[in-house]
Formats: C-alpha cells, sequence, structure tokens
C-alpha cells in the first residue's frame, strides 16, 4: 500500500517537464522514498530505535507536502461515502475513491459533475459496501488521524529530520518555493490541494444534513477552510445504521 500511494502521482504529473511515458529516474526514486515514509510510519519507528528498515532520507519539506494531500484524500473517504446525491453516480464509489487515493483526485472532477444530474427513478439504490461502511461507522477516527497527519506533516517540513543537514525554518521555506516552482512532483501536490480545496466546501455544504443539528452552523462556516472543515464535519456526523 505504501508503494501504490506514491506510485498514484505518476498520473497526475502533466504540467510540465518530460512527458509522463518518459519521466525520469530521478522521479521515480522520489516517489518510493516518498511512498515508504507514508504516514511518517517508518521515520518515527527508526527515530524510536527500531531499523528493521531504514526510512529513505527525503527533503522533509518533500515528505510533509506528499503526506499532507495523502491524509486529505483519507478524509475524503467518509464523506464521498454520505454524499447524499452519490446515486447519480452508477459506477462503484470504492472504486472512485481508491482511484483518487492511489492515482489522482481528478477523478473527482467527472464525479462532481455527475452528481449534479437528476435522479434516474429506475436506478436501484446504491448499495453499501464493506468499505464505505467501515469509513462511515469509523469517520470520526478517520477525521482525527487525517487532520493529525495534516498537522504532523506541517510540523515535519518544517523541523522534521533536525539531525539531518535541512537548514532551519527559512532554509526549508526556500526550498519549498524553489520546489514548488520547479519539480513536478509538486506540481501534482499542487493540483491535488486546489482541487481538494474547492471540492471540500462543496460537498460539506451539499450534505449538512448529515451533521448533528447542534454543530450545523459550525460546520457550515468551517467547511471553507482546508482540513479543518472535513475533519469537523466528520467529527460531527450524526450516527446512523446502514
Amino acid at each position: 500500500m505504501k508503494r501504490k500511494c506514491a506510485s498514484h502521482r505518476l498520473i497526475s504529473i502533466v504540467m510540465q517537464g518530460d512527458p509522463l511515458w518518459a519521466i525520469s529516474q530521478a522521479t521515480i526514486t522520489d516517489l518510493v522514498g516518498l511512498s515508504l515514509n507514508f504516514f511518517f510510519i517508518l521515520p518515527l519507528i527508526n527515530s524510536a530505535g527500531v531499523h528493521l528498515l531504514e526510512s529513505p532520507v527525503m527533503h522533509p519539506v518533500s515528505e510533509g507536502l506528499f503526506n499532507f494531500v495523502i491524509a486529505w484524500t483519507l478524509l475524503f473517504a467518509p464523506l464521498l461515502f454520505t454524499d447524499a446525491r452519490r446515486d447519480r453516480y452508477e459506477g462503484s464509489l470504492d472504486i472512485l475513491w481508491s482511484c483518487q487515493m492511489f492515482l489522482t483526485n481528478t477523478f473527482l472532477i467527472p464525479y462532481m459533475a455527475i452528481r449534479l444530474n437528476d435522479v434516474d427513478k429506475n436506478q436501484p439504490p446504491p448499495q453499501t459496501s464493506k468499505l464505505s461502511s467501515l469509513m462511515v461507522r469509523g469517520a470520526s477516527g478517520v477525521g482525527i488521524t487525517g487532520g493529525l497527519v495534516c498537522i504532523l506533516s506541517i510540523v515535519w517540513a518544517f523541523f522534521g529530520r533536525a539531525d539531518a543537514d535541512f537548514g532551519g525554518v527559512l532554509d526549508r521555506w526556500q526550498y519549498a518555493q524553489d520546489y514548488v516552482l520547479t519539480e513536478r512532483l509538486a506540481y501534482a501536490f499542487l493540483w491535488d490541494i486546489l482541487l481538494y480545496s474547492i471540492f471540500q466546501p462543496w460537498l460539506i455544504g451539499d450534505n449538512l444534513q448529515n451533521v448533528k443539528p447542534k454543530a450545523r452552523e459550525f460546520v457550515n462556516v468551517a467547511r471553507f477552510i482546508p482540513v479543518v472543515g472535513i475533519v469537523a464535519y466528520l467529527l460531527c456526523l450524526e450516527e446512523k445504521k446502514d
């Protein structure tokens, strides 16, 4: 799973540089390294003195940006599975979210268009899959996990790997600027962040009826804040039987 989480960037890296089929070995190496550092599990295990597998030493800014996007993608799962207009989409939401997680969140663009259609009265109601049931029942856990990883990603970008020669906060900020302006991986991550910033308030706004009545006003305001809004939505979901 860890390797796949970074390899999904391959499809979304299209903004500049060599064509996708001519992607450089250096980019592939970065993708694999970022995957191995998925959710900082391996670096943190190494820091605790366990060295069964060594974490690739990547720049903490790139690690932070990658894990921030992956954590935000995780947060979208319960939101999609509780979308009141999901029945307009005839495909599998499991597959859609898996493509979003392991390939690119560009898959959300056609979904956001399809969900605007009128409901087909002849279409059977959407089936509740094991994945959707798990994500919805564990929405609060998903929200806490994703939110904490997003916070850790920001902290890690500017303070992680302090024992390595990555400089201080100003050095890392300069690296971040250069990274997003010159690296094709960064283009993909920024594209993901842009789409999520648009789709998060849109989807939450259409599904406020899923939120506990006392929390709806708060969630309605918070939905415009990246990550914070979706965490609030997941923590305030009303419990419903499948």
